[in-house]
């Protein structure tokens, strides 16, 4: 349950964000305030009372968390966010519709030059606030447990493995029977990144039999293409035989099962301890404030414990170019989602940052201008 901040503390952290916008003589922050501040000083209420924002499905309920303690800590602030998917999100963004995107791909090659136009001839960033686990909900009457791998989820979503008593997954299920069930794959119709991710796993996961690539587009070419992750829920539970991904958070709250993974010695559970495990082996793609991930280390692990099939959601951002009231805006709902609301994320099927993840991200926002 995410929690409530007395009325004292509200009145003194709004009455911090008032001093902070007006540009008052005394500019230091009350004890109750001094809970915005990160290891980069960032501190304030300040700009519009609404930001706008598009994009990822798989964040929708972690931006409703952030949203609920941006509003405790700065009263009146929110964020208007429409969960549309990460390929329409970057392309409101792009066009200057929205004051930033969430995605779970980060800005590709030929994305960078319009966004930078977008930001005034300022470079945008990829600011990872939320990481998600995926689950692989599926339809079969009578099996409560149900052990997958990369191998599999390769040749059932590209059509290789048709029927659910297939000998492989039999042998990975220690040997029980499964129904002679048609298997019917469901993917994200709409440019998902949650398609990226998975896609992104199987090549790393399985790269002999997932040869078809990667990107928001699914490319498997069989079954059942749906919109958006409500959509996945309802077409699997409507659809004896199916599987598909979606975000734990959402599988959660539809109460349907979803598989083990075996990544090599033995089968892991979806829980947010073995999501936390894997995400030890995030890397980060290269120096700088633009935080792109090396996801690869995550999909591909062997440890023990570690569920591999992991997301993460970025927020793209100008790194300048913004008008003041926005950019005061972003960088205090930044700064609250980082330092505040990463603990109130595994409730809604969410994993907090990182440390080594979060002291960047947290150096990238005091880094904006």
């Amino acid at each position: 349950m995410i929690r409530a901040l007395g009325a004292a503390a509200l009145a003194t952290t709004t009455t911090a964000g008032v001093l902070t916008a007006c540009g008052s003589d005394d500019n230091r922050p009350s004890a109750s305030a001094a809970a915005l501040l990160g290891p980069a000083g960032i501190l304030g209420c300040g700009g519009k009372n609404v930001l706008t924002a598009e994009g990822s499905t798989a964040e929708q309920n972690a931006i409703a968390v952030f949203n609920q303690i941006w509003g405790q800590y700065c009263p009146g602030k929110s964020v208007a966010y429409n969960p549309t998917g990460s390929g329409a999100g970057l392309e409101e963004f792009i066009a200057g519709h929205v004051d930033f995107a969430g995605t779970d791909s980060p800005l590709v090659s030929g994305q960078i030059r319009p966004a930078a136009k977008r930001c005034n001839g300022n470079p945008a960033w990829d600011v990872p606030l939320v990481f998600g686990p995926v689950a692989l909900v599926y339809n079969l009457r009578g099996v409560h447990t149900l052990i997958v791998n990369g191998d599999v989820l390769a040749k059932i979503f590209s059509g290789a493995i048709t029927k659910w008593n297939d000998p492989t997954l039999a042998a990975l299920n220690g040997g029980g029977a499964l129904p002679a069930t048609k298997i019917t794959p469901i993917y994200r119709s709409d440019s998902s990144g949650t398609t990226d991710s998975l896609q992104k796993y199987l090549v790393a996961a399985a790269p002999r039999s997932w040869t078809r690539g990667v990107g928001t587009e699914f490319q498997g070419g069989t079954g059942e293409g749906v919109l958006k992750s409500a959509g996945v829920i309802q077409a699997v539970r409507a659809t004896p035989g199916a599987i598909g991904y979606v975000e734990k958070g959402f599988a959660d709250q539809a109460g349907v099962p979803f598989a083990q993974i075996d990544t090599g010695d033995g089968p892991v559970a979806l829980t947010n301890d073995t999501a936390h495990t894997a995400m030890d082996a995030v890397e980060f793609a290269a120096e700088g404030n633009d935080l792109v991930l090396a996801m690869n280390p995550i999909y591909a692990t062997r440890q023990p414990g570690a569920y591999p099939l992991v997301l993460a959601t970025y927020q793209v951002v100008c790194s300048k170019g913004y008008t003041l009231e926005t950019f005061n805006a972003i960088k205090s709902f930044l700064s609250v989602a980082v330092n505040n609301g990463q603990n109130d994320l595994s409730s809604a099927g969410y994993v907090p940052l990182p440390d080594k993840v979060k002291a960047r991200v947290v150096t990238a926002i005091g880094a904006m201008q």
